[in-house]
């Protein structure tokens, strides 16, 4: 017997259409077991003259392909799989705020929605409402119609503005300017503008301006682009904050904030030469006078309801979409990996991830986060705190954790307060808010957790890597870790660890034994399939510093005490590992674990010294 997908092979049909032959009774034999059918081997293809026929061969076989780094609209909804969110328009044209900002993680489809936009309100030569007339804006009436293709439109996408240098960062601005000068020469032959405004324009073409010249570049485009039209330009600015990430890794901060200042200011703020401004980013920057006195821009989060579903797939969407593919059978995998998300109300799937697993033969691995350096997660963990850490280990662990969460949140801020860390990973994608509440300043306290598997393999290889510097540790050493604690191999876990303490850190690194205990943590959160790993937790009479509850009986449970002090020789380092050992006994940490019903227990004393550790063991108890 064989499945509906091996004969689709076979026959060269899709997935889809012999199922329905199944159910129809066109294939004599096939059964229904379970959710799925089964189709006899010598099955012969129904004589059926839509499947002999080839004109239907081709059509029922040529899938469109997903849009992997698509960003163009016109290409992208008329060569590949497109997800309508052409309502984006209805929602905007009848809430009508002057200027919109949407933040949203990356590679959640806004520069697509942002060129969705431009191809469907700008002037064209060509009659662009081709591109609209089978989707939903469309079925929508006359009075959203009527908006199409009325408007000059100003586009600048700065998602590749990621440069070293505040030099090499204007000049990547300046030739952005210079190729949107560049789409509306035809106003260098208005008879409406004045010779100064032409001469202006020619500047810009030739990237002959200097720097205050090109932060007026914007105000001055939109207001001659008014007076040769008669009709207010629409202005959108997509990933606007990009740069301004990259002036805080790269210490030009201040260049690129005073800059943006100035170039933003005079286009969106008491700008009467506009009808609309989008702009999309990650973090909404409000403390960072960018939009200072901006009282016209109303903020979309992944905080509020509006266009919650406009960004990103949802539940439908995706159902559509799998059985577009012949792949619905996937949809809880891709559920647990994708999904979780929660933009405003509205529970939403990673878009970018989705198409690759579908696209990828459905092969769950971390699609989002390996397109690119995460340099929001590098940023906000360099201050990262012991509590911290802590807390993002418990999130590892599939915890909630308590954080105040505020949309007002700057870069600037990590560094006076670390605990903003969770509003930046909220917006970036890394956290989703199972429950929030707002508060009287109108920042929220809530609940936060890891979105769904994706992320928290990013948790695992680049947050704790990060911060406990295991991205240098070898394979070999992690392995030797892994197999050290199953087997109960004191000797061979004490040479691990010091193997990778003399290759991964300075000794001035060493210092304290909140220090070690996240070293340790991040050594055994490499082994999280087996064992659920807790820190600091109450137990017995006191707080034990780590604790491996087993996932599965087969393996013991551990607990780790440990302990620091400087400058100790071998023999008191000795002393002390038995100290802790003996610590665990006195306050019995393994309370909790016998209560759990965990009867094999491993208990480690882990002293430190500098580079140097001692281990002192107990066999099961």
């Amino acid at each position: 017997m064989k499945t509906c997908k091996e004969m689709a092979s076979i026959w060269n049909v899709a997935e889809r259409t012999i199922t329905t032959f199944c159910k129809t009774g066109k294939i004599p034999g096939a059964i229904k077991v379970g959710k799925s059918w089964q189709i006899p081997d010598d099955a012969e293809k129904p004589a059926d003259g839509r499947i002999s026929s080839g004109k239907y061969i081709k059509k029922s076989t040529e899938l469109k392909s997903l849009p992997i780094g698509i960003s163009d609209y016109v290409r992208a909804q008329s060569e590949y799989y497109y997800v309508d969110k052409t309502l984006l328009v209805k929602e905007f044209l009848d809430q009508k705020p002057l200027v919109s900002l949407f933040t949203r993680p990356r590679r959640f489809g806004k520069t697509l929605n942002m060129d969705m936009l431009r191809v469907f309100f700008e002037i064209s030569e060509e009659d662009t409402s081709k591109y609209f007339r089978d989707k939903d804006i469309w079925k929508c009436g006359k009075k959203y119609r009527s908006h199409q293709g009325i408007y000059p439109v100003v586009f600048l996408t700065f998602k590749d503005v990621k440069f070293d240098t505040w030099e090499a960062t204007i000049d990547k601005i300046r030739s952005l300017l210079q190729e949107e000068y560049g789409r509306h020469q035809v106003l260098l032959q208005s008879d409406k503008l004045s010779k100064y405004e032409k001469d202006y324009f020619s500047k810009i073409l030739e990237s002959s301006e200097n720097e205050v010249e090109l932060a007026a570049s914007l105000e001055k485009l939109s207001k001659m682009l008014a007076v040769h039209y008669n009709k207010a330009p629409i202005i959108i600015i997509d990933e606007y904050d990009t740069p301004i990430q990259e002036g805080y890794s790269k210490d030009f901060y201040d260049e690129i904030i005073g800059f943006m200042r100035n170039f933003f200011s005079g286009a969106f703020k008491d700008n009467r030469y506009i009808s609309y401004g989008f702009l999309t980013g990650i973090l909404r920057i409000a403390q960072e006078s960018i939009f200072c006195g901006l009282n016209n821009l109303t903020v979309n989060s992944v905080m509020d309801e509006a266009y919650d579903n406009y960004f990103g797939f949802t539940k439908e969407e995706v159902t559509q979409m799998l059985d577009y593919y012949g792949v619905s059978n996937k949809e809880n995998e891709l559920k647990d990996w994708y999904d979780g998300y929660l933009f405003g109300s509205k529970e939403i799937y990673n878009p970018w991830s989705v198409i690759n697993y579908i696209s990828k033969g459905c092969v769950p691995q971390a699609y989002w986060v390996n397109t690119g350096k995460n340099e929001i997660l590098e940023d906000v963990l360099k201050v990262a705190t012991d509590d911290i850490v802590e807390r993002l280990h418990s999130l590892l662990q599939g915890e909630k954790v308590v954080a105040k969460i505020d949309q007002n949140v700057v870069y600037r801020s990590l560094s006076e307060n670390p605990a903003n860390i969770y509003s930046l990973l909220l917006v970036a994608g890394y956290l989703k808010t199972p429950k929030k509440e707002l508060q009287a300043d109108g920042s929220y306290l809530c609940e936060v957790s890891i979105p769904n598997r994706e992320i928290a393999a990013v948790y695992k290889s680049e947050i704790l890597s990060h911060l406990l510097q295991i991205g240098v540790i070898t394979s070999t050493t992690a392995n030797k870790i892994a197999e050290s604690l199953y087997a109960n191999d004191y000797k061979k876990l004490q040479k691990a660890i010091a193997e990778y303490i003399d290759k991964a850190i300075s000794f001035y690194d060493a210092g304290t034994e909140g220090f070690y205990h996240g070293l340790v943590l991040g050594l055994i959160a490499l082994m999280d399939n087996q064992y659920k790993i807790k820190s600091n937790r109450e137990s017995g009479d006191g707080r034990y510093d780590i604790g491996l509850i087993p996932r599965k009986r087969t393996y013991p449970g551990i607990i780790m005490e440990l302990k620091w002090k400087k400058n100790l020789s071998e023999d008191v380092l000795s002393e002390l590992a038995n100290e802790a050992l003996e610590q665990i006994d006195e306050k019995k940490y393994d309370a909790e674990m016998k209560e759990d019903g965990v009867r094999d227990i491993l208990k480690y004393g882990i002293a430190f010294s500098g580079k140097n550790v001692e281990i002192a063991v107990s066999e099961y108890c």
